[in-house]
């Protein structure tokens, strides 16, 4: 199988389903000619034409109105927000309408729209290009909320979201999207063509929306992670010896809560890290499902490592970002009883 960093994986997922489906199209902001800003959508409008693949204007709330129409209409439509930060405009059109369509109009209509959009740190673009806003949308009923980790788990999980009938946000942890990193202040990236999960097949592949991933087995304490946070823990866990148990959740709605319940009950320690703020972030709510489901299991309450409850820093991104420090405090605290 060919190597894919998860860029190129991203652009493979669309290629295939294009390919497969005449009615999908993609369109947002430079994704045509320019092939988009991280070059995720390159080469797809000269393969399949300015009415398959296109730019709109600069305008996330018609980007994803315009979505809503085409999904009546019977089109499949896949539009970028070309940064997480800039989704809130279109707010209204994916909780007023998107999230609701199916229920109000009794399953006559269904909104298969996946809207993908970079999210979280990694360019040091600060409080306008860096913003983790995926707890706000796990908390709307209809939307289903999805974050890779991995280049294999994107282009699977990708053709997952763009063939799902209901609609999907689909947040790409840009940090990672050229390679891991070891989870260290400032080291170096490393390639993903070093790492096993870059080996991506060239065809069509799913991966079940709602499935998490133990991508670490352990004893100890069980790691609830996402995106760029599963290298954090992994990398972490192996440099300072802790039998972590490490779970990607890969997808935070649907939420896998049997393999959760079943790892937590096993350490009887859990740790949820995510780089959203603190008040308010998903981790908040993986807390509490862990609180009510394995209460006589636990040896100790649940820590999170997060976040701080500030804009994102431009010069200060690795001291805003929960990297091992954060995550190992949380761990000790969580294994101190």
């Amino acid at each position: 199988m060919p190597t894919m960093n998860m860029i190129q994986a991203i652009n493979s997922a669309l290629d295939v389903c294009l390919g497969a489906d005449p009615n999908m199209v993609v369109l947002g902001e430079d994704v045509g000619y320019f092939g988009g800003v991280f070059k995720a959508t390159e080469g797809l409008q000269k393969k399949y034409g300015l009415t398959r693949v296109f730019d709109t204007p600069i305008n996330e709330l018609g980007i994803v109105g315009v979505a809503v129409g085409m999904c009546t209409y019977g089109l499949r439509p896949v539009p970028e927000i070309q940064f997480a930060d800039y989704i809130y405009p279109a707010f209204d059109q994916l909780v007023s309408e998107a999230a609701r369509l199916r229920y109000r109009s009794a399953g006559e209509f269904t909104a298969p729209i996946t809207v993908r959009s970079p999210f979280g740190g990694g360019i040091f673009g600060g409080q306008t290009h860096s913003q983790s806003p995926e707890g706000i949308f796990a908390h709307v009923a209809g939307l289903k909320t999805v974050i890779p980790s991995t280049p294999y788990d994107a282009k699977g999980l990708l053709i997952s979201a763009i063939e799902d009938n209901d609609p999907v946000i689909f947040f790409e942890p840009k940090r990672i999207y050229n390679g891991p990193f070891d989870g260290h202040y400032g080291k170096p990236v490393t390639p993903w063509s070093k790492h096993p999960a870059s080996e991506v097949p060239e065809g069509h592949y799913r991966i079940p929306l709602g499935e998490a991933k133990v991508v670490r087995e352990g004893e100890a304490v069980t790691i609830l992670a996402y995106g760029t946070m599963v290298h954090v823990a992994v990398a972490l866990a192996e440099n300072d010896g802790i039998d972590a148990e490490v779970i990607d959740l890969r997808s935070i709605v649907p939420l896998d809560v049997e393999t959760i319940e079943k790892s937590v009950k096993k350490t009887g320690r859990c740790v949820v890290v995510h780089e959203a703020t603190r008040t308010g972030g998903f981790g908040a709510e993986l807390s509490a499902i862990v609180q009510e489901r394995c209460f006589h299991h636990l040896e100790a309450p649940v820590q999170r490592a997060t976040g701080w409850d500030t804009p994102y820093p431009h010069s200060l991104e690795w001291a805003y970002f929960p990297g091992p420090v954060r995550l190992r405090l949380a761990i000790q605290r969580a294994m101190e009883d």
